[in-house]
């Protein structure tokens, strides 16, 4: 009996203990999950409940760092921009904000010009970075690529002065032209010489404004939004009945060719838009190729459709016989302004507008506007546009897809030859 008492005592004992032990390691285990571990800093389980998410979501580069300065996590836009290199943050500002902000807590944010990798051409690329605290340990930082919206910006400022140096040109003429009228007033020849030169700044000055108003037009308004089927033969008749004076006095012949469709009864080529965005858009290139041809030479403007990966589309080609544009002029004849040559076109009254009008209505349209020049041979300027009935599905399944900047559907077409310049 006394043995058996033992026995039991010691297994009661023993039941005890495998208690107190299971006991202990239960609450070591709880404590050991709630306390995050060296070891699993780079994983994402050390990140908050949905950060992960929101981080994949964000357009910001987004870095998440741990205390040792380590990469938690890092989106593919981080190390596209070269902020992440080896596992660690690449910019030492930044990586020294983040490093402050984890002392004391508070959110930081600047703006910096990093160099653009790959580049050599010491190309600076601007970017806001903002670091704020995630939680106890964490820091996050944020990373916005400046640079398209600062580009825009020279571009806007550009323009501003641009606009302002073309109007100061034919206002200050106009005021020196009024005050030698008025000192010329007992003199009908001069008053008439002054007169008729004031005519011409006005002309000029009108036709500025003009195209100011067209442009803003052109880049406000969705060209879709009441858009309908456009004859292109009335586009073409309307384009050369704008220039035929200005032909007419140069001895310019202008020549058209216009495809009908095969089958069609004289039921003609038709685009889907705003016709008058595609009048102006034509007849800025129709009065280009008159003003800027020699006397006595050809203008041809073409017509046809033409078969594409995206569906049929209708190219339009204005062909002079001039000077033609140099290789390097091509790259920039559609900027705002820029002029191949500003003294002939000041005499021409050319404000530098027209194809920059040009390319935004095409490119609000679905299509693409390419110049074919060679110095000495003319040049060639192709308008490509989906054909109505493409156009206009098109629109109807995704409404809103086009825009000034260029679309997806006009990609297959950048393949397409160039029109043979009319002989």
């Amino acid at each position: 009996m006394d043995v058996n008492a033992a026995v039991a005592a010691a297994a009661a004992i023993a039941g005890v203990l495998t208690g107190v032990i299971a006991m202990l390691a239960f609450r070591w285990s709880e404590r050991d999950q709630k306390r995050p571990t060296r070891t699993s800093l780079h994983t994402d389980a050390v990140l908050p409940p949905g950060v992960d998410t929101v981080l994949s979501v964000l357009r910001s580069s987004a870095v998440v760092l741990d205390e040792a300065d380590a990469v938690v996590k890092a989106s593919s836009a981080a190390y596209a921009l070269g902020l992440v290199r080896g596992g660690k943050l690449a910019v030492e500002p930044m990586l020294q904000m983040a490093r402050d902000t984890r002392r004391d807590g508070e959110i930081r944010q600047v703006e910096l010009d990093l160099p653009r990798r790959g580049t050599g051409r010491g190309e600076a690329l601007a970017v806001s970075a903002r670091v704020a605290p995630l939680g106890s340990r964490l820091v996050l930082l944020l990373v916005e690529d400046l640079t398209e919206a600062r580009r825009i910006e020279a571009v806007r400022r550009d323009f501003v002065a641009n606009v302002s140096h073309e109007l100061k040109t034919p206002v200050g003429a106009l005021s020196l032209l009024s005050e030698a009228v008025m000192d010329a007033s007992d003199e009908p020849d001069a008053v008439q010489r002054f007169a008729g030169r004031m005519q011409i700044e006005a002309t000029r000055l009108t036709n500025l404004v003009q195209e100011l108003i067209d442009l803003s037009r052109v880049q406000n308004d969705d060209p879709l939004e009441d858009a309908e089927p456009v004859r292109v033969d009335e586009l073409v008749a309307e384009a050369v009945d704008r220039c035929r004076h200005q032909a007419g006095t140069k001895q310019i012949t202008m020549a058209t060719a216009i495809q009908d469709p095969p089958g069609a009864v004289r039921a003609g080529l038709h685009v889907w838009g705003n016709r008058g965005q595609l009048a102006a858009a034509l007849g800025n290139l129709v009065e280009n190729a008159v003003n800027y041809s020699p006397a006595h030479t050809r203008v041809g403007i073409s017509a046809r459709r033409i078969s594409a990966p995206g569906g049929e589309l209708i190219e339009l080609a204005v062909t002079d016989q001039g000077i033609g544009i140099s290789d390097k002029d091509k790259e920039r004849i559609f900027e705002r302004f820029y002029r191949v040559d500003p003294a002939r076109s000041r005499a021409t009254g050319g404000t530098g507008l027209g194809l920059a009008i040009v390319k935004h209505v095409v490119a609000s349209h679905g299509g693409e506007v390419s110049v074919w020049s060679a110095e000495g041979q003319g040049s060639t300027f192709t308008v490509r546009l989906p054909e109505a009935g493409v156009a206009r599905d098109r629109a109807a399944r995704h409404p809103g897809l086009d825009d000034a900047s260029g679309t997806a559907d006009q990609s297959p077409y950048a393949s397409l030859p160039s029109p043979e310049v009319l002989p």
